[in-house]
């Protein structure tokens, strides 16, 4: 027996507690609370909202905000959900949300007064049979006052409805033409039973064309009483000779009052459905607007503008950074812009600031810093708060349909925010990795491809220094050569390095400026190694003067680098041809470096302008390439706005080819 009941227990519970505005529903929480605790289970608590709660008294408001503060301390989560029938309602929501006990409230007196709460709980075991309902009773005095107290305010909350001049007239041309058609049909010949259908069309329209039950009421009253003037005898007088007529009467206006009220009830649940449906609409649309903002400022923003389209209230935004409250945005509903100025006060700063210390809503219809002009929230993801969001209220509250679909948009918002901000850690996470990754590359580098031309150098300088050995001056020239290609590679490595370094730092500042190309290129070939003596190294422009925008010095570096590379892999003798034209597209100039070497194999040319890639061919030198000259002349190019390619020479070879901005439009050339 003991194994069957721990067995049980070992299952998920889920308990529901239903909310009401009754005053002893606090006690009914408190034992749903203590059930959960036994049970080691979920506890939710439901408020089903229909539209009588429009009209209820200010004291039941204050009282069921109060049963819902009690279920969160008590650590319910709360629920509302929207519709007239309340039964259906919470059987729905217990079986989508696999509730295994219901607890509910029931006064404990005789029940003949009002069956309808017998009706209610035969209903809820109706509509979830596999449900354990706990049914606890209150006190029966106090819920004595409280029906009366319901009923009163049930039947006479219609006088609270307010008075419409336009319902009344549309009340009356109903009951008017109605009248007409009555009196046409009874010249016609036509039985009273005709009439009365014309009637009760009349009121079923009233109730269609109104807003309110008063005047589809007022109107089954006014047919009556026409359709005894008008149509009984003696006709134009309230009296009726046929005993007949009394039983027509109620008969007449029971039919009547029942039509409209059924109208008036389904106008009620479109209007209603329709709403929800809006709503819902928002709820959605606010998910699909939150996943598509990449920054922080558009989700706010994008979060502001559906709260004002659900509240249809001005919305006041405190963003969080570095542990403070920032300055905070407005977003100003339609027809709100006296509003702004009651937000943006000190005293709104400071309840903002309470709800962000604290982590509790403060401000208007709440119990802390009731003075202020708005309610605050915070928006907050799994464990950090992101911001506080004000909404405009004054002396108006928030029903608990709205509150329910705020709180959602708003945890839409914290997960959004706390994804980016995540996003955003891991990028400069990456970035970090990446630059460590740069950073150890190097070094694996330099300690190689730095200690061959050093050595080279001290080992030529050894020789000069040596005495036992006289030298030719032949041979010193030779070793002075030796030691100033070194001293040369040396520099271009190191140049190379801290462009790259900043290039991936972003810390380097392009000094644009027009500049005539030819004057580029021959600046550039003045800094070529030594070696280029050994090559053909020619230059064909199209046009002498063409002039592009670009950081002279880097243009130089790229040069540099591209001629290098050629002289690197190329046998001595090779062709090195430098092309200048403009295009192939208007704004562009273009440049090619081309050589008639071995060329780049077809596998290494997606991968050639990678940090730390070199080509598989031979050095004649013997000397390793870092890998780092053309992925910097990319670098450079794009930071210039251009492209850089290589493709295959006409016959045999290399063509490089980079563009850059032009400072004025030249006509299209065709690329040799």
């Amino acid at each position: 027996m003991q194994e069957q009941i721990f067995g049980d227990l070992k299952e998920k519970e889920h308990i529901l507690v239903c909310l009401s505005t009754s005053p002893s529903n606090a006690r009914i929480i408190q034992t749903a609370a203590r059930l959960s605790g036994v049970f080691c289970g979920e506890l939710t608590a439901l408020y089903v909202e229909t539209p009588s709660y429009q009209h209820a008294a200010a004291e039941d408001k204050e009282r069921l905000k109060a049963n819902m503060h009690l279920a969160r301390e008590q650590g319910a989560s709360v629920v509302t959900v929207y519709g007239e029938d309340v039964p259906f309602q919470i059987a729905e929501y217990a079986k989508k949300s696999h509730v295994t006990r219901l607890v509910i409230g029931r006064s404990s007196q005789r029940r003949r007064a009002f069956p309808s709460i017998k009706r209610f709980t035969e209903r809820l075991i109706e509509y979830v049979p596999d449900v354990d309902i706990y049914i606890i009773p209150d006190n029966p005095g106090k819920r004595r006052r409280n029906w009366l107290h319901y009923i009163a305010n049930h039947q006479f909350h219609l006088t609270k409805e307010k008075f419409s001049p336009l319902n009344t007239v549309k009340t009356l041309l109903v009951m008017l033409l109605a009248t007409g058609v009555g009196l046409f049909f009874h010249r016609a010949g036509l039985r009273e039973s005709n009439i009365i259908l014309i009637y009760i069309l009349g009121v079923l329209i009233t109730a269609v064309i109104t807003s309110g039950r008063t005047y589809s009421i007022v109107s089954s009253l006014f047919s009556v009483l026409l359709f005894n003037f008008f149509f009984t005898e003696p006709r134009y007088t309230f009296a009726a000779y046929s005993k007949e007529y009394p039983v027509t009467f109620l008969v007449m206006f029971l039919a009547a009052v029942l039509c409209g009220s059924l109208t008036a009830k389904i106008k009620r649940q479109a209007v209603a459905s329709a709403e929800m449906a809006y709503r819902t609409r928002v709820l959605l649309d606010t998910n699909q607007l939150l996943q598509q903002e990449k920054n922080e400022e558009g989700i706010l923003r994008a979060c502001s503008c559906q709260l004002i389209k659900l509240l249809q209230r001005s919305i006041i935004y405190y963003a969080e950074r570095n542990g403070k409250l920032e300055v905070p945005v407005f977003f100003e509903a339609e027809g709100k812009e006296a509003e702004k100025e009651l937000c943006l006060t000190g005293t709104e700063r400071e309840t903002a600031l309470w709800t962000w210390e604290n982590n509790r809503r403060s401000g208007a219809s709440t119990d802390v810093r009731q003075n202020a002009y708005c309610i605050y929230y915070t928006v907050r993801g799994s464990e950090n708060i992101y911001g506080v969001v004000g909404i405009a209220l004054g002396d108006e509250q928030l029903n608990t349909l709205e509150t329910s679909l705020m709180l959602s948009i708003l945890g839409e918002c914290g997960m959004a925010l706390e994804k980016t901000r995540f996003a955003k850690m891991q990028q400069e996470a990456e970035a970090q990795a990446r630059s460590e990754q740069l950073r150890a590359n190097l070094l694996r580098s330099i300690s190689h491809d730095l200690r061959t031309p050093l050595t080279g150098i001290a080992g030529n300088a050894s020789m000069l220094m040596n005495s036992e050995f006289p030298l030719t001056e032949e041979k010193k020239q030779g070793i002075y050569g030796d030691i100033y290609e070194d001293a040369m590679w040396l520099t271009e490595l190191v140049e190379n390095l801290l462009s790259i370094t900043r290039m991936q730092d972003t810390t380097m500042q392009l000094k644009l400026k027009t500049e005539l190309v030819s004057e580029v290129i021959a600046e550039a070939l003045s800094h070529v190694s030594r070696k280029s003596k050994a090559y053909q190294i020619s230059v064909q422009e199209q046009d002498e003067f063409l002039l592009a925008r670009m950081d002279a010095n880097l243009i130089v570096q790229v040069l540099i680098n591209l001629i290098d590379n050629a002289l690197k892999y190329t046998p001595e003798g090779s062709e090195i041809t430098i092309s200048t034209f403009p295009g192939p597209d208007e704004g562009i100039v273009t440049i090619c470096v081309a050589d008639n070497g071995p060329g780049i194999p077809d596998e290494a040319k997606p991968h050639i302008f990678e940090m730390f890639y070199t080509a598989a061919s031979g050095i004649p030198d013997g000397r390793r390439s870092m890998g780092l000259g053309l992925a910097l002349c990319r670098s450079i190019v794009t930071a210039h706005g251009g492209t850089i390619q290589v493709t295959d020479a006409k016959e045999h070879g290399a063509v490089f080819t980079f563009t850059l901005p032009a400072a004025q439009w030249q006509d299209e050339p065709q690329c040799r």
